[in-house]
């Protein structure tokens, strides 16, 4: 039977309104929205972060932006609900509507922007200040709702909207890396999340508030939000299109596999019957082109197994097979051990035609060995290695500056032979060398004698750089050379070995702070 809510008539939280529940039952459903929108709110949050960082790379400016501005929206838009108290119900009805549809389509409409438009910071900007101010207008309208149930103190009703907002905050968060993104990926799982927050604001305005709603106010809620969940469903339809045009914006024509694992997306373009070259993309940039590999993986590898034994070798990433490729040509490696985190760059490299044809089969040798783990972890328990090679992800991507610390080249120091050596891609020279010479400087500073070095990249584009720079290292100075026997590199020569030595020693800048898990490697 329908009850009246025993909240006092004020000009804030106005007339009793009449609930189809009981009073305590309806303040609980109050609470229950108050978590579903959280939750949601929360993962709009994660979506921008996690898709800005993937587009434009360095998570940490990224999610310096969306935060700041999405917590400096939050307060204007509480600011602007003031407007609306008067009207909450109709008024939260039509927030939660403008920000599911705002929130579920802001990843597709961010990725849009990077596929053709070529940039995305101005649209991250704008869809963070939106999100955030119909956030922020939730709490003064919610507060006035749940007034409206029951009689409470506002000290009282304050408590209780807030642990439900922090909740639910807390399941969102937990649910975007473990359920969502897994089931769903990002743009399924932001207009999946758009749908939920639509059901949820819709549902307790037009049911339990709906006495306090006119006949035109409930129809337009119930028109809007149908329009919402109908865009949201065709939005969800239409993504693998929307996907397919935009790698293809992104990547050019013949993409061939274009996959996401838990750890970031894959892209084969080219290879194989195509034609073209072919081109391996991690997380939108550019970790293999089949035009100039060879050079690099060369310039990688041979250094530092010519430099001395190499019965025994770790490959710390190089998933690919092609830095394994170059290790195998040398008839004294008895075992090979890659250790990569993503598995399915392992697989690929296995089974792909073109990826397999261009590191010739390395995994199909006896002595290679692939190992699922994360980098640093691995070295926590590793055995002894003649050589160490890390090619794993250039230096200046924030998600990977624990595998350029002095904790992870302290750790690779332990595992080497007393003859070993450990080879280390440290990212461009040029333009800026600080992050180059940080790394030889970090380095030095656990005890291992380096000598750098730089390659030119012969076809710089998108996504490369205009060389390529390494470290040597090992616990005695050990010099850069070929072995004087086969097998012979294709594209280096001890002279071209010392022009690169002398490249690089002309751009040394002295005195660089060594990086730490604490401080970024850029001594910032």
């Amino acid at each position: 039977m329908p009850v009246v809510s025993d909240a006092p008539s004020s000009p804030e939280s106005g007339p009793p309104v009449w609930l189809p529940v009981r009073a305590g039952l309806g303040r609980f459903l109050v609470l229950g929205t108050v978590f579903v929108c959280a939750a949601c709110g929360l993962v709009y949050e994660l979506e921008l972060v996690a898709l800005a960082s993937y587009l434009a790379g360095d998570s940490v400016t990224q999610a310096s932006v969306v935060l700041s501005v999405m917590v400096f929206a939050m307060g204007v838009g509480s600011l602007l609900a003031k407007r609306l108290r008067c009207r909450a119900a109709v008024g939260f009805g039509a927030v939660e509507a403008v920000l599911a549809l705002v929130g579920g389509c802001s990843a597709m409409a961010l990725y849009a922007c990077f596929a053709w438009g070529g940039h995305s910071r101005s649209a991250l900007v704008g869809f963070s200040f939106a999100i955030g101010v119909l956030i922020g207008a939730e709490v003064p309208l919610l507060m006035t709702l749940i007034q409206r149930v029951r009689r409470q103190d506002a000290g009282g009703a304050v408590a209780d909207l807030f642990a439900a907002d922090y909740v639910g905050a807390l399941v969102g968060g937990l649910a975007f890396p473990f359920l969502l993104l897994p089931a769903f990926g990002q743009l399924t799982g932001a207009l999946v999340t758009g749908a939920v927050n639509a059901v949820a604001g819709g549902a307790l305005v037009l049911w339990l508030f709906r006495r306090d709603l006119s006949v035109r106010a409930r129809w337009t809620l119930i028109v809007a939000n149908g329009l919402v969940l109908a865009a949201l469903a065709a939005g969800a339809v239409l993504t693998p299109s929307f996907e397919r045009a935009a790698r293809q914006a992104v990547y050019g024509p013949g993409v061939r596999v274009a996959l996401s694992t838990g750890e970031q997306e894959i892209v084969l373009v080219g290879g194989g019957t195509s034609g073209r070259p072919l081109s391996l993309f991690l997380n939108g940039r550019l970790r293999v082109s089949g035009r100039d590999e060879v050079r690099y993986h060369e310039a990688l590898i041979h250094p530092a197994m010519a430099a001395g034994p190499h019965a025994r070798v770790l490959v710390l990433g190089g998933g690919d097979g092609l830095a394994v490729r170059e290790v195998l040509r040398y008839a004294g490696v008895r075992s090979v051990t890659v250790v990569e985190r993503d598995a399915e760059v392992v697989r690929l490299a296995r089974r792909d035609p073109g990826l397999a044809a261009l590191n010739g089969g390395a995994y199909r040798d006896p002595r290679v060995r692939a190992v699922t783990a994360d980098a640093f972890d691995w070295l926590r328990r590793s055995m002894a290695y003649d050589v160490v090679v890390c090619d794993l992800p250039a230096p200046e991507l924030t998600p990977s500056t624990k595998y350029y610390s002095q904790e992870f080249y302290g750790l690779a120091e332990r595992v080497l032979t007393p003859g070993g050596r450990l080879v280390v891609h440290a990212g461009p020279l040029r333009p800026d060398p600080r992050a180059f010479w940080t790394v030889d400087a970090t380095m030095r500073s656990v005890g291992l004698r380096t000598t750098p070095y730089v390659i030119g990249a012969p076809r710089p584009g998108r996504g490369s750089s205009h060389d390529w720079g390494f470290v040597l290292s090992a616990r005695s100075p050990v010099g850069l050379r070929l072995a004087p026997h086969r097998p012979r590199p294709r594209s280096l020569t001890e002279q071209g070995l010392w022009a690169a030595r002398r490249t690089a020693e002309r751009g040394r800048e002295r005195g660089l702070p060594p990086s730490t898990l604490m401080r970024p490697r850029y001594g910032e």
